[in-house]
């Protein structure tokens, strides 16, 4: 096999002609937090979101009854943030990388220009971070990581506790009064569930928590309900007593969460632009050995709604 050589021109050239490819790349390193939420498109900066509120009745007839209720529609913004990079690397290290990788080597090789997985492969690098501060970044403007870039989901939730749009009054916030344990999660979990409004019982929700408490979650149903005939495996998928509504989303992202989430699919929104000409991705060369990857895109995040027929907030017990 001959030597393989990777010029700074192919790379840039394959970076501009997969440009749409590789940003979708960013999205889907994200796969395992957004199959259980909503990407919006096309967001650069803000855009409003909201729901509707408000209903229309039939009754008995009347040529001059007429429903004059009010309809509302209460506002949220999905902001997203242009972030970027400039990252130098050394082509052929990173295609050493990917040779040896079990994901594209052997015969996958020569299904992919070797350029456009050099290219690939720094992208994926990149979108991992933005999952894995889905829940916890704190948008700062002087910042310079991923953790700075955007308003994680807790840190949304913080923002509107500290502004009492999340309450216990509003029935949108529910305090646990204990930590959660392999003794006390199959309960805590289902009292939680419970606090929930009937509108968001009554359809299917995700309820987003850290694997610790998953875990503690299995261990402490397999010890309270043993061998009876429905427990028919370790792995739980559903909340106990939700009917199958209720689907347990454990996530990486969520360890060391201050909180948990009972929230609808669609209520979970990720933005980006991925359409626009202001997100992009070049290779340039400026030193003798190493190029520059540069990446300009849009990203950010928020609830749809947090009323609670569309919200209910767990805030885990932590000792004073």
């Amino acid at each position: 096999m001959g030597k393989v050589v990777i010029t700074p021109e192919e790379l840039a050239k394959s970076a501009h002609k997969f440009r749409k490819e590789l940003l979708i790349m960013a999205v889907i390193a994200l796969e395992t937090s957004l199959r259980h939420m909503t990407l919006r498109t096309g967001i650069r900066y803000k855009e409003t979101v909201g729901q509707l509120a408000g209903g229309i009745e039939i009754g008995p007839y009347s040529e001059t009854r007429v429903d004059d209720t009010d309809v509302t529609i209460t506002g949220r913004t999905l902001e997203t943030f242009l972030g970027s990079v400039i990252k130098k690397f050394s082509p052929n290290s990173v295609y050493q990388s990917l040779y040896g990788n079990s994901i594209i080597s052997g015969e996958g090789l020569k299904d992919v220009p070797i350029t456009q997985a050099v290219v690939a492969y720094l992208m994926k690098q990149l979108s991992k971070s933005l999952n894995k501060n889905l829940w916890s970044a704190v948008r700062n403007d002087a910042g310079t990581t991923t953790a700075t870039l955007f308003n994680g989901f807790d840190t949304i939730t913080a923002t509107e506790i500290t502004a009492a749009k999340i309450s216990v009054a509003l029935n949108n916030l529910f305090n646990f009064s204990a930590a959660l344990t392999s003794v006390n999660t199959v309960d805590g979990l289902k009292e939680f569930y419970r606090a929930a409004s009937d509108e968001l019982q009554g359809e299917p929700c995700k309820l987003f928590i850290p694997k610790s408490i998953y875990n503690a979650y299995v261990d402490d149903y397999q010890a309270t309900v043993g061998a009876v005939p429905y427990n028919k495996e370790f792995k739980k998928t559903f909340l106990e007593g939700s009917d199958d509504n209720c689907e347990l989303v454990a996530l990486p992202n969520k360890k060391n969460s201050p909180y948990i989430h009972l929230t609808t699919k669609s209520n979970m929104l990720v933005g980006t632009d991925q359409e626009s000409d202001t997100e992009n991705i070049t290779i340039e060369k400026h030193h003798a050995f190493v190029l520059d990857f540069i990446v300009a895109m849009f990203f950010g995040c928020q609830f749809e709604s947090i009323s609670p027929e569309r919200l209910l907030v767990g805030k885990l017990y932590t000792q004073s």
